[in-house]
């Protein structure tokens, strides 16, 4: 009687379908698929022996077999196994091997398909990227190695997903609901920091970094989730909004949702939920210590992904907010979306996740007080300064990309204030204008269109305006001017108050380390110019890692005493690195490179150290002691690198100092594939 049939072996064909799948950056010795999209096995069968007991040849056959992942499939680790019946009640089964099963934007039935090619090519499968920092006058580029296709980066981004408080308490049912998009990356946003589960990052804003890392020197992802899964979970030291969100998306990337970080100029942090951001000024212009928790961020980064939103009402797909920096409880941790964009965009903040709380990070409306003892007299009242020059990378570019537009209608427009409005209603629970305090109410919305606004304040008697007259660079002077000009048809005498001060990119002033005093007398319609200069020496010990100095005046005139205030947030410049390459560039082939650095200040610094990584050309990261620097001292050095990866690779290097911050640069390379190889 003929024996069943037998598996012999299994083909998993990784280098294919990994090809086919957009999964061979991860390697291809085994196999990672996405889900809606079939893959092929190839499985070998032996027959029995044709002459039984003594022939010892057998036949082997052999098929294809093709499996297909719904397309809502959860994601992670399966287990494949084949059930073979012969019909005659001879049945075998056979574990075949293990495989794993990412989401799929290039899958129509998938919630995270999109449909632009170049877009997918961007937000899924880059490995490198830009981040902007600065301040709205000055956005400033800086690199990015988010490394997602390292080998084990998949590996450590489903850990991350095992570490989860609900998967803790229920596993199954927690495995079961990683099929949604929505679920994944609400749970990883909890994950990214550090503050109710172990996560990733510890966040500190302290600035005292000893035992971990400064946040200025990161320059990509892959350190620190190596470090976190290396170390059996525990927090990496330490993190701030850009390594929180640079995290966020290489994990999302890895995972197989669309991703892309974006900065936000001008960012509100509204806690107690009227949409407006108190700030406080002391009579001489000193930027004060919150007397509210409300903060002003001069830059607040995120992460966007992109799936569609069943749970919410049409039109509320696509681009949403998630923001792992912990800021504010959700359901009882630190987390915040994913929120619409949509949503955001027409102030319809009542649909999940935290769309509040992301609406007057770009739309709250922002009261400067001076505070006098117990005294508040308000100076300005700004529907227009929350929310500036939202950016992020363009796609296939390496240009910057202003996207306020898909968070908020122009601003002053009608659309504007109805949204507001619209918000504000739906977290007070009515439609009154928000109080600040100290204030009355605000009126409701004016006839004017439904438009929203602070009651207009008395005409300004004076005109002040604040300019840089060099551009800031870390190490040298700073010169600035203050233009002051009479609006009124009689004399003027003048009061000026003038402060500057490092402050933190979350909006945390410190002491000022400079303020002075000028009485000034203007004709009628007389413009007077003051300009001064702050040396170095008065300000380099008390600049912080952010590198940014807040400079206010404060007027105030003698006959109505009306006061004014007018101010300006610096971010000193460092110097650039020079990245020259000095042959062609290889896979597997050593090529040498040349940088050039300086130490910026005008004094010798001790313990420099370059440190360089780049996806698919350093493996891990490394680094050069380069010893002692004197006082703007020039320098270079000449070093080879090993490629091990083909194709378009960004090189990332960065010049470290305890005496000054980080200084970067980067280099983009086409690493030509091996002669006869890959």
């Amino acid at each position: 009687m003929a024996s069943g049939l037998q598996l012999a072996s299994i083909d998993w064909q990784s280098p294919r379908n990994n090809l086919r799948h957009h999964t061979a950056e991860m390697g291809t010795q085994r196999l990672v698929v996405r889900r809606g999209q079939a893959f092929g096995l190839r499985l070998h069968f032996l027959t029995r022996g044709y002459q039984p007991g003594l022939d010892a040849i057998y036949l082997i056959a052999e098929t294809d077999v093709a499996v297909l992942a719904p397309a809502r499939a959860p994601i992670g680790r399966y287990q494949l196994k084949i059930h073979i019946d012969s019909g005659r009640g001879e049945a075998a089964s056979y574990l075949l091997g293990e495989f794993i099963l990412l989401f799929n934007a290039w899958c129509p039935e998938d919630d995270v398909y999109l449909g632009s090619e170049p877009e997918r090519q961007e937000y899924v499968l880059s490995e490198d990227g830009i981040l902007y920092q600065g301040n709205q006058d000055w956005i400033q580029p800086s690199p990015w190695n988010y490394g997602q296709f390292e080998e084990d980066l998949v590996d450590i981004c489903l850990r991350l997903l095992d570490r989860n408080l609900n998967y803790r308490r229920n596993p199954a049912r927690d495995c079961s609901l990683r099929g949604s998009a929505v679920y994944v990356s609400r749970v990883l946003s909890a994950m990214v920091n550090s503050n109710d589960d172990n996560g990733v990052l510890l966040g500190n804003w302290s600035e005292d970094y000893s035992g971990g890392v400064r946040p200025t020197q990161w320059s990509g992802s892959v350190a620190i989730l190596r470090q976190w899964y290396s170390a059996g979970g525990q927090p990496v030291r330490y993190g701030q909004c850009w390594v929180f969100a640079a995290v966020m998306c290489t994990v999302m990337r890895c995972l197989g949702i669309p991703a892309r970080v974006v900065t936000n100029f001008n960012s509100g942090h509204d806690t107690d939920g009227n949409l407006v951001i108190d700030v406080f000024y002391d009579k001489t212009g000193q930027l004060l210590p919150r007397e509210s928790k409300d903060s002003v961020w001069n830059f607040h980064v995120w992460t966007e992904c992109w799936m569609a939103r069943r749970d919410l009402p049409v039109g509320y797909g696509g681009w949403q907010v998630l923001d792992a920096t912990p800021q504010e409880r959700s359901d009882g941790l630190y987390r915040c979306g994913p929120a619409p964009v949509a949503a955001i965009r027409e102030g319809d903040v009542q649909h999940r996740y935290d769309a509040p709380f992301v609406f007057s990070m770009v739309n709250a409306d922002r009261v400067a007080w001076l505070l006098s003892g117990t005294r508040r007299e308000k100076l300005h009242w700004d529907k227009d300064s929350i929310g500036i020059h939202i950016s992020t990378k363009r796609a296939g570019s390496q240009d910057r990309e202003d996207i306020t537009g898909t968070y908020k209608h122009p601003e002053g427009s009608v659309e504007e204030r109805r949204a507001f409005l619209r918000a504000l209603t739906a977290r007070t629970g009515g439609g009154a204008e928000p109080a600040a305090p100290g204030s009355e109410a605000r009126s409701s919305a004016t006839a004017a269109g439904g438009s929203l606004g602070p009651p207009a304040p008395p005409e300004a008697p004076l005109s002040l305006r604040l300019r840089l007259v060099e551009s800031a660079e870390i190490g040298q002077d700073l010169h600035l001017m203050l233009l002051v000009q009479n609006l009124e048809g009689a004399q003027q005498e003048v009061k000026l108050s003038l402060s500057a001060q490092p402050v933190l990119h979350d909006g945390t002033p410190r002491p000022p380390f400079w303020q002075d005093r000028h009485y000034l007398s203007l004709r009628p319609q007389e413009e007077k110019r003051l300009s001064w200069r702050i040396a170095y020496g008065q300000y380099g010990q008390h600049l912080g890692e952010d590198r940014q100095v807040e400079v206010v005046a404060l007027a105030e005139e003698n006959a109505s005493w009306q006061k004014m205030l007018v101010e300006k947030t610096i971010t000193l410049a460092s110097p650039t690195l020079t990245i020259s390459v000095l042959a062609p560039v290889v896979k597997g082939q050593p090529f040498p490179l040349h940088v050039e650095f300086v130490n910026p200040l005008p004094q010798p610094v001790g313990g420099c150290v370059l440190l360089m990584e780049g996806g698919g050309l350093v493996k891990g990261q490394a680094s050069i002691e380069l010893g002692p620097l004197q006082a703007q001292e020039k320098g270079g050095i000449k070093f080879q690198l090993t490629p091990y990866k083909s194709g378009p690779r960004q090189l990332h290097v960065t010049l470290t100092s305890s005496h000054f911050p980080p200084i970067k640069g980067w280099k983009r390379l086409e690493v030509a594939p091996r002669p006869g190889g890959s």
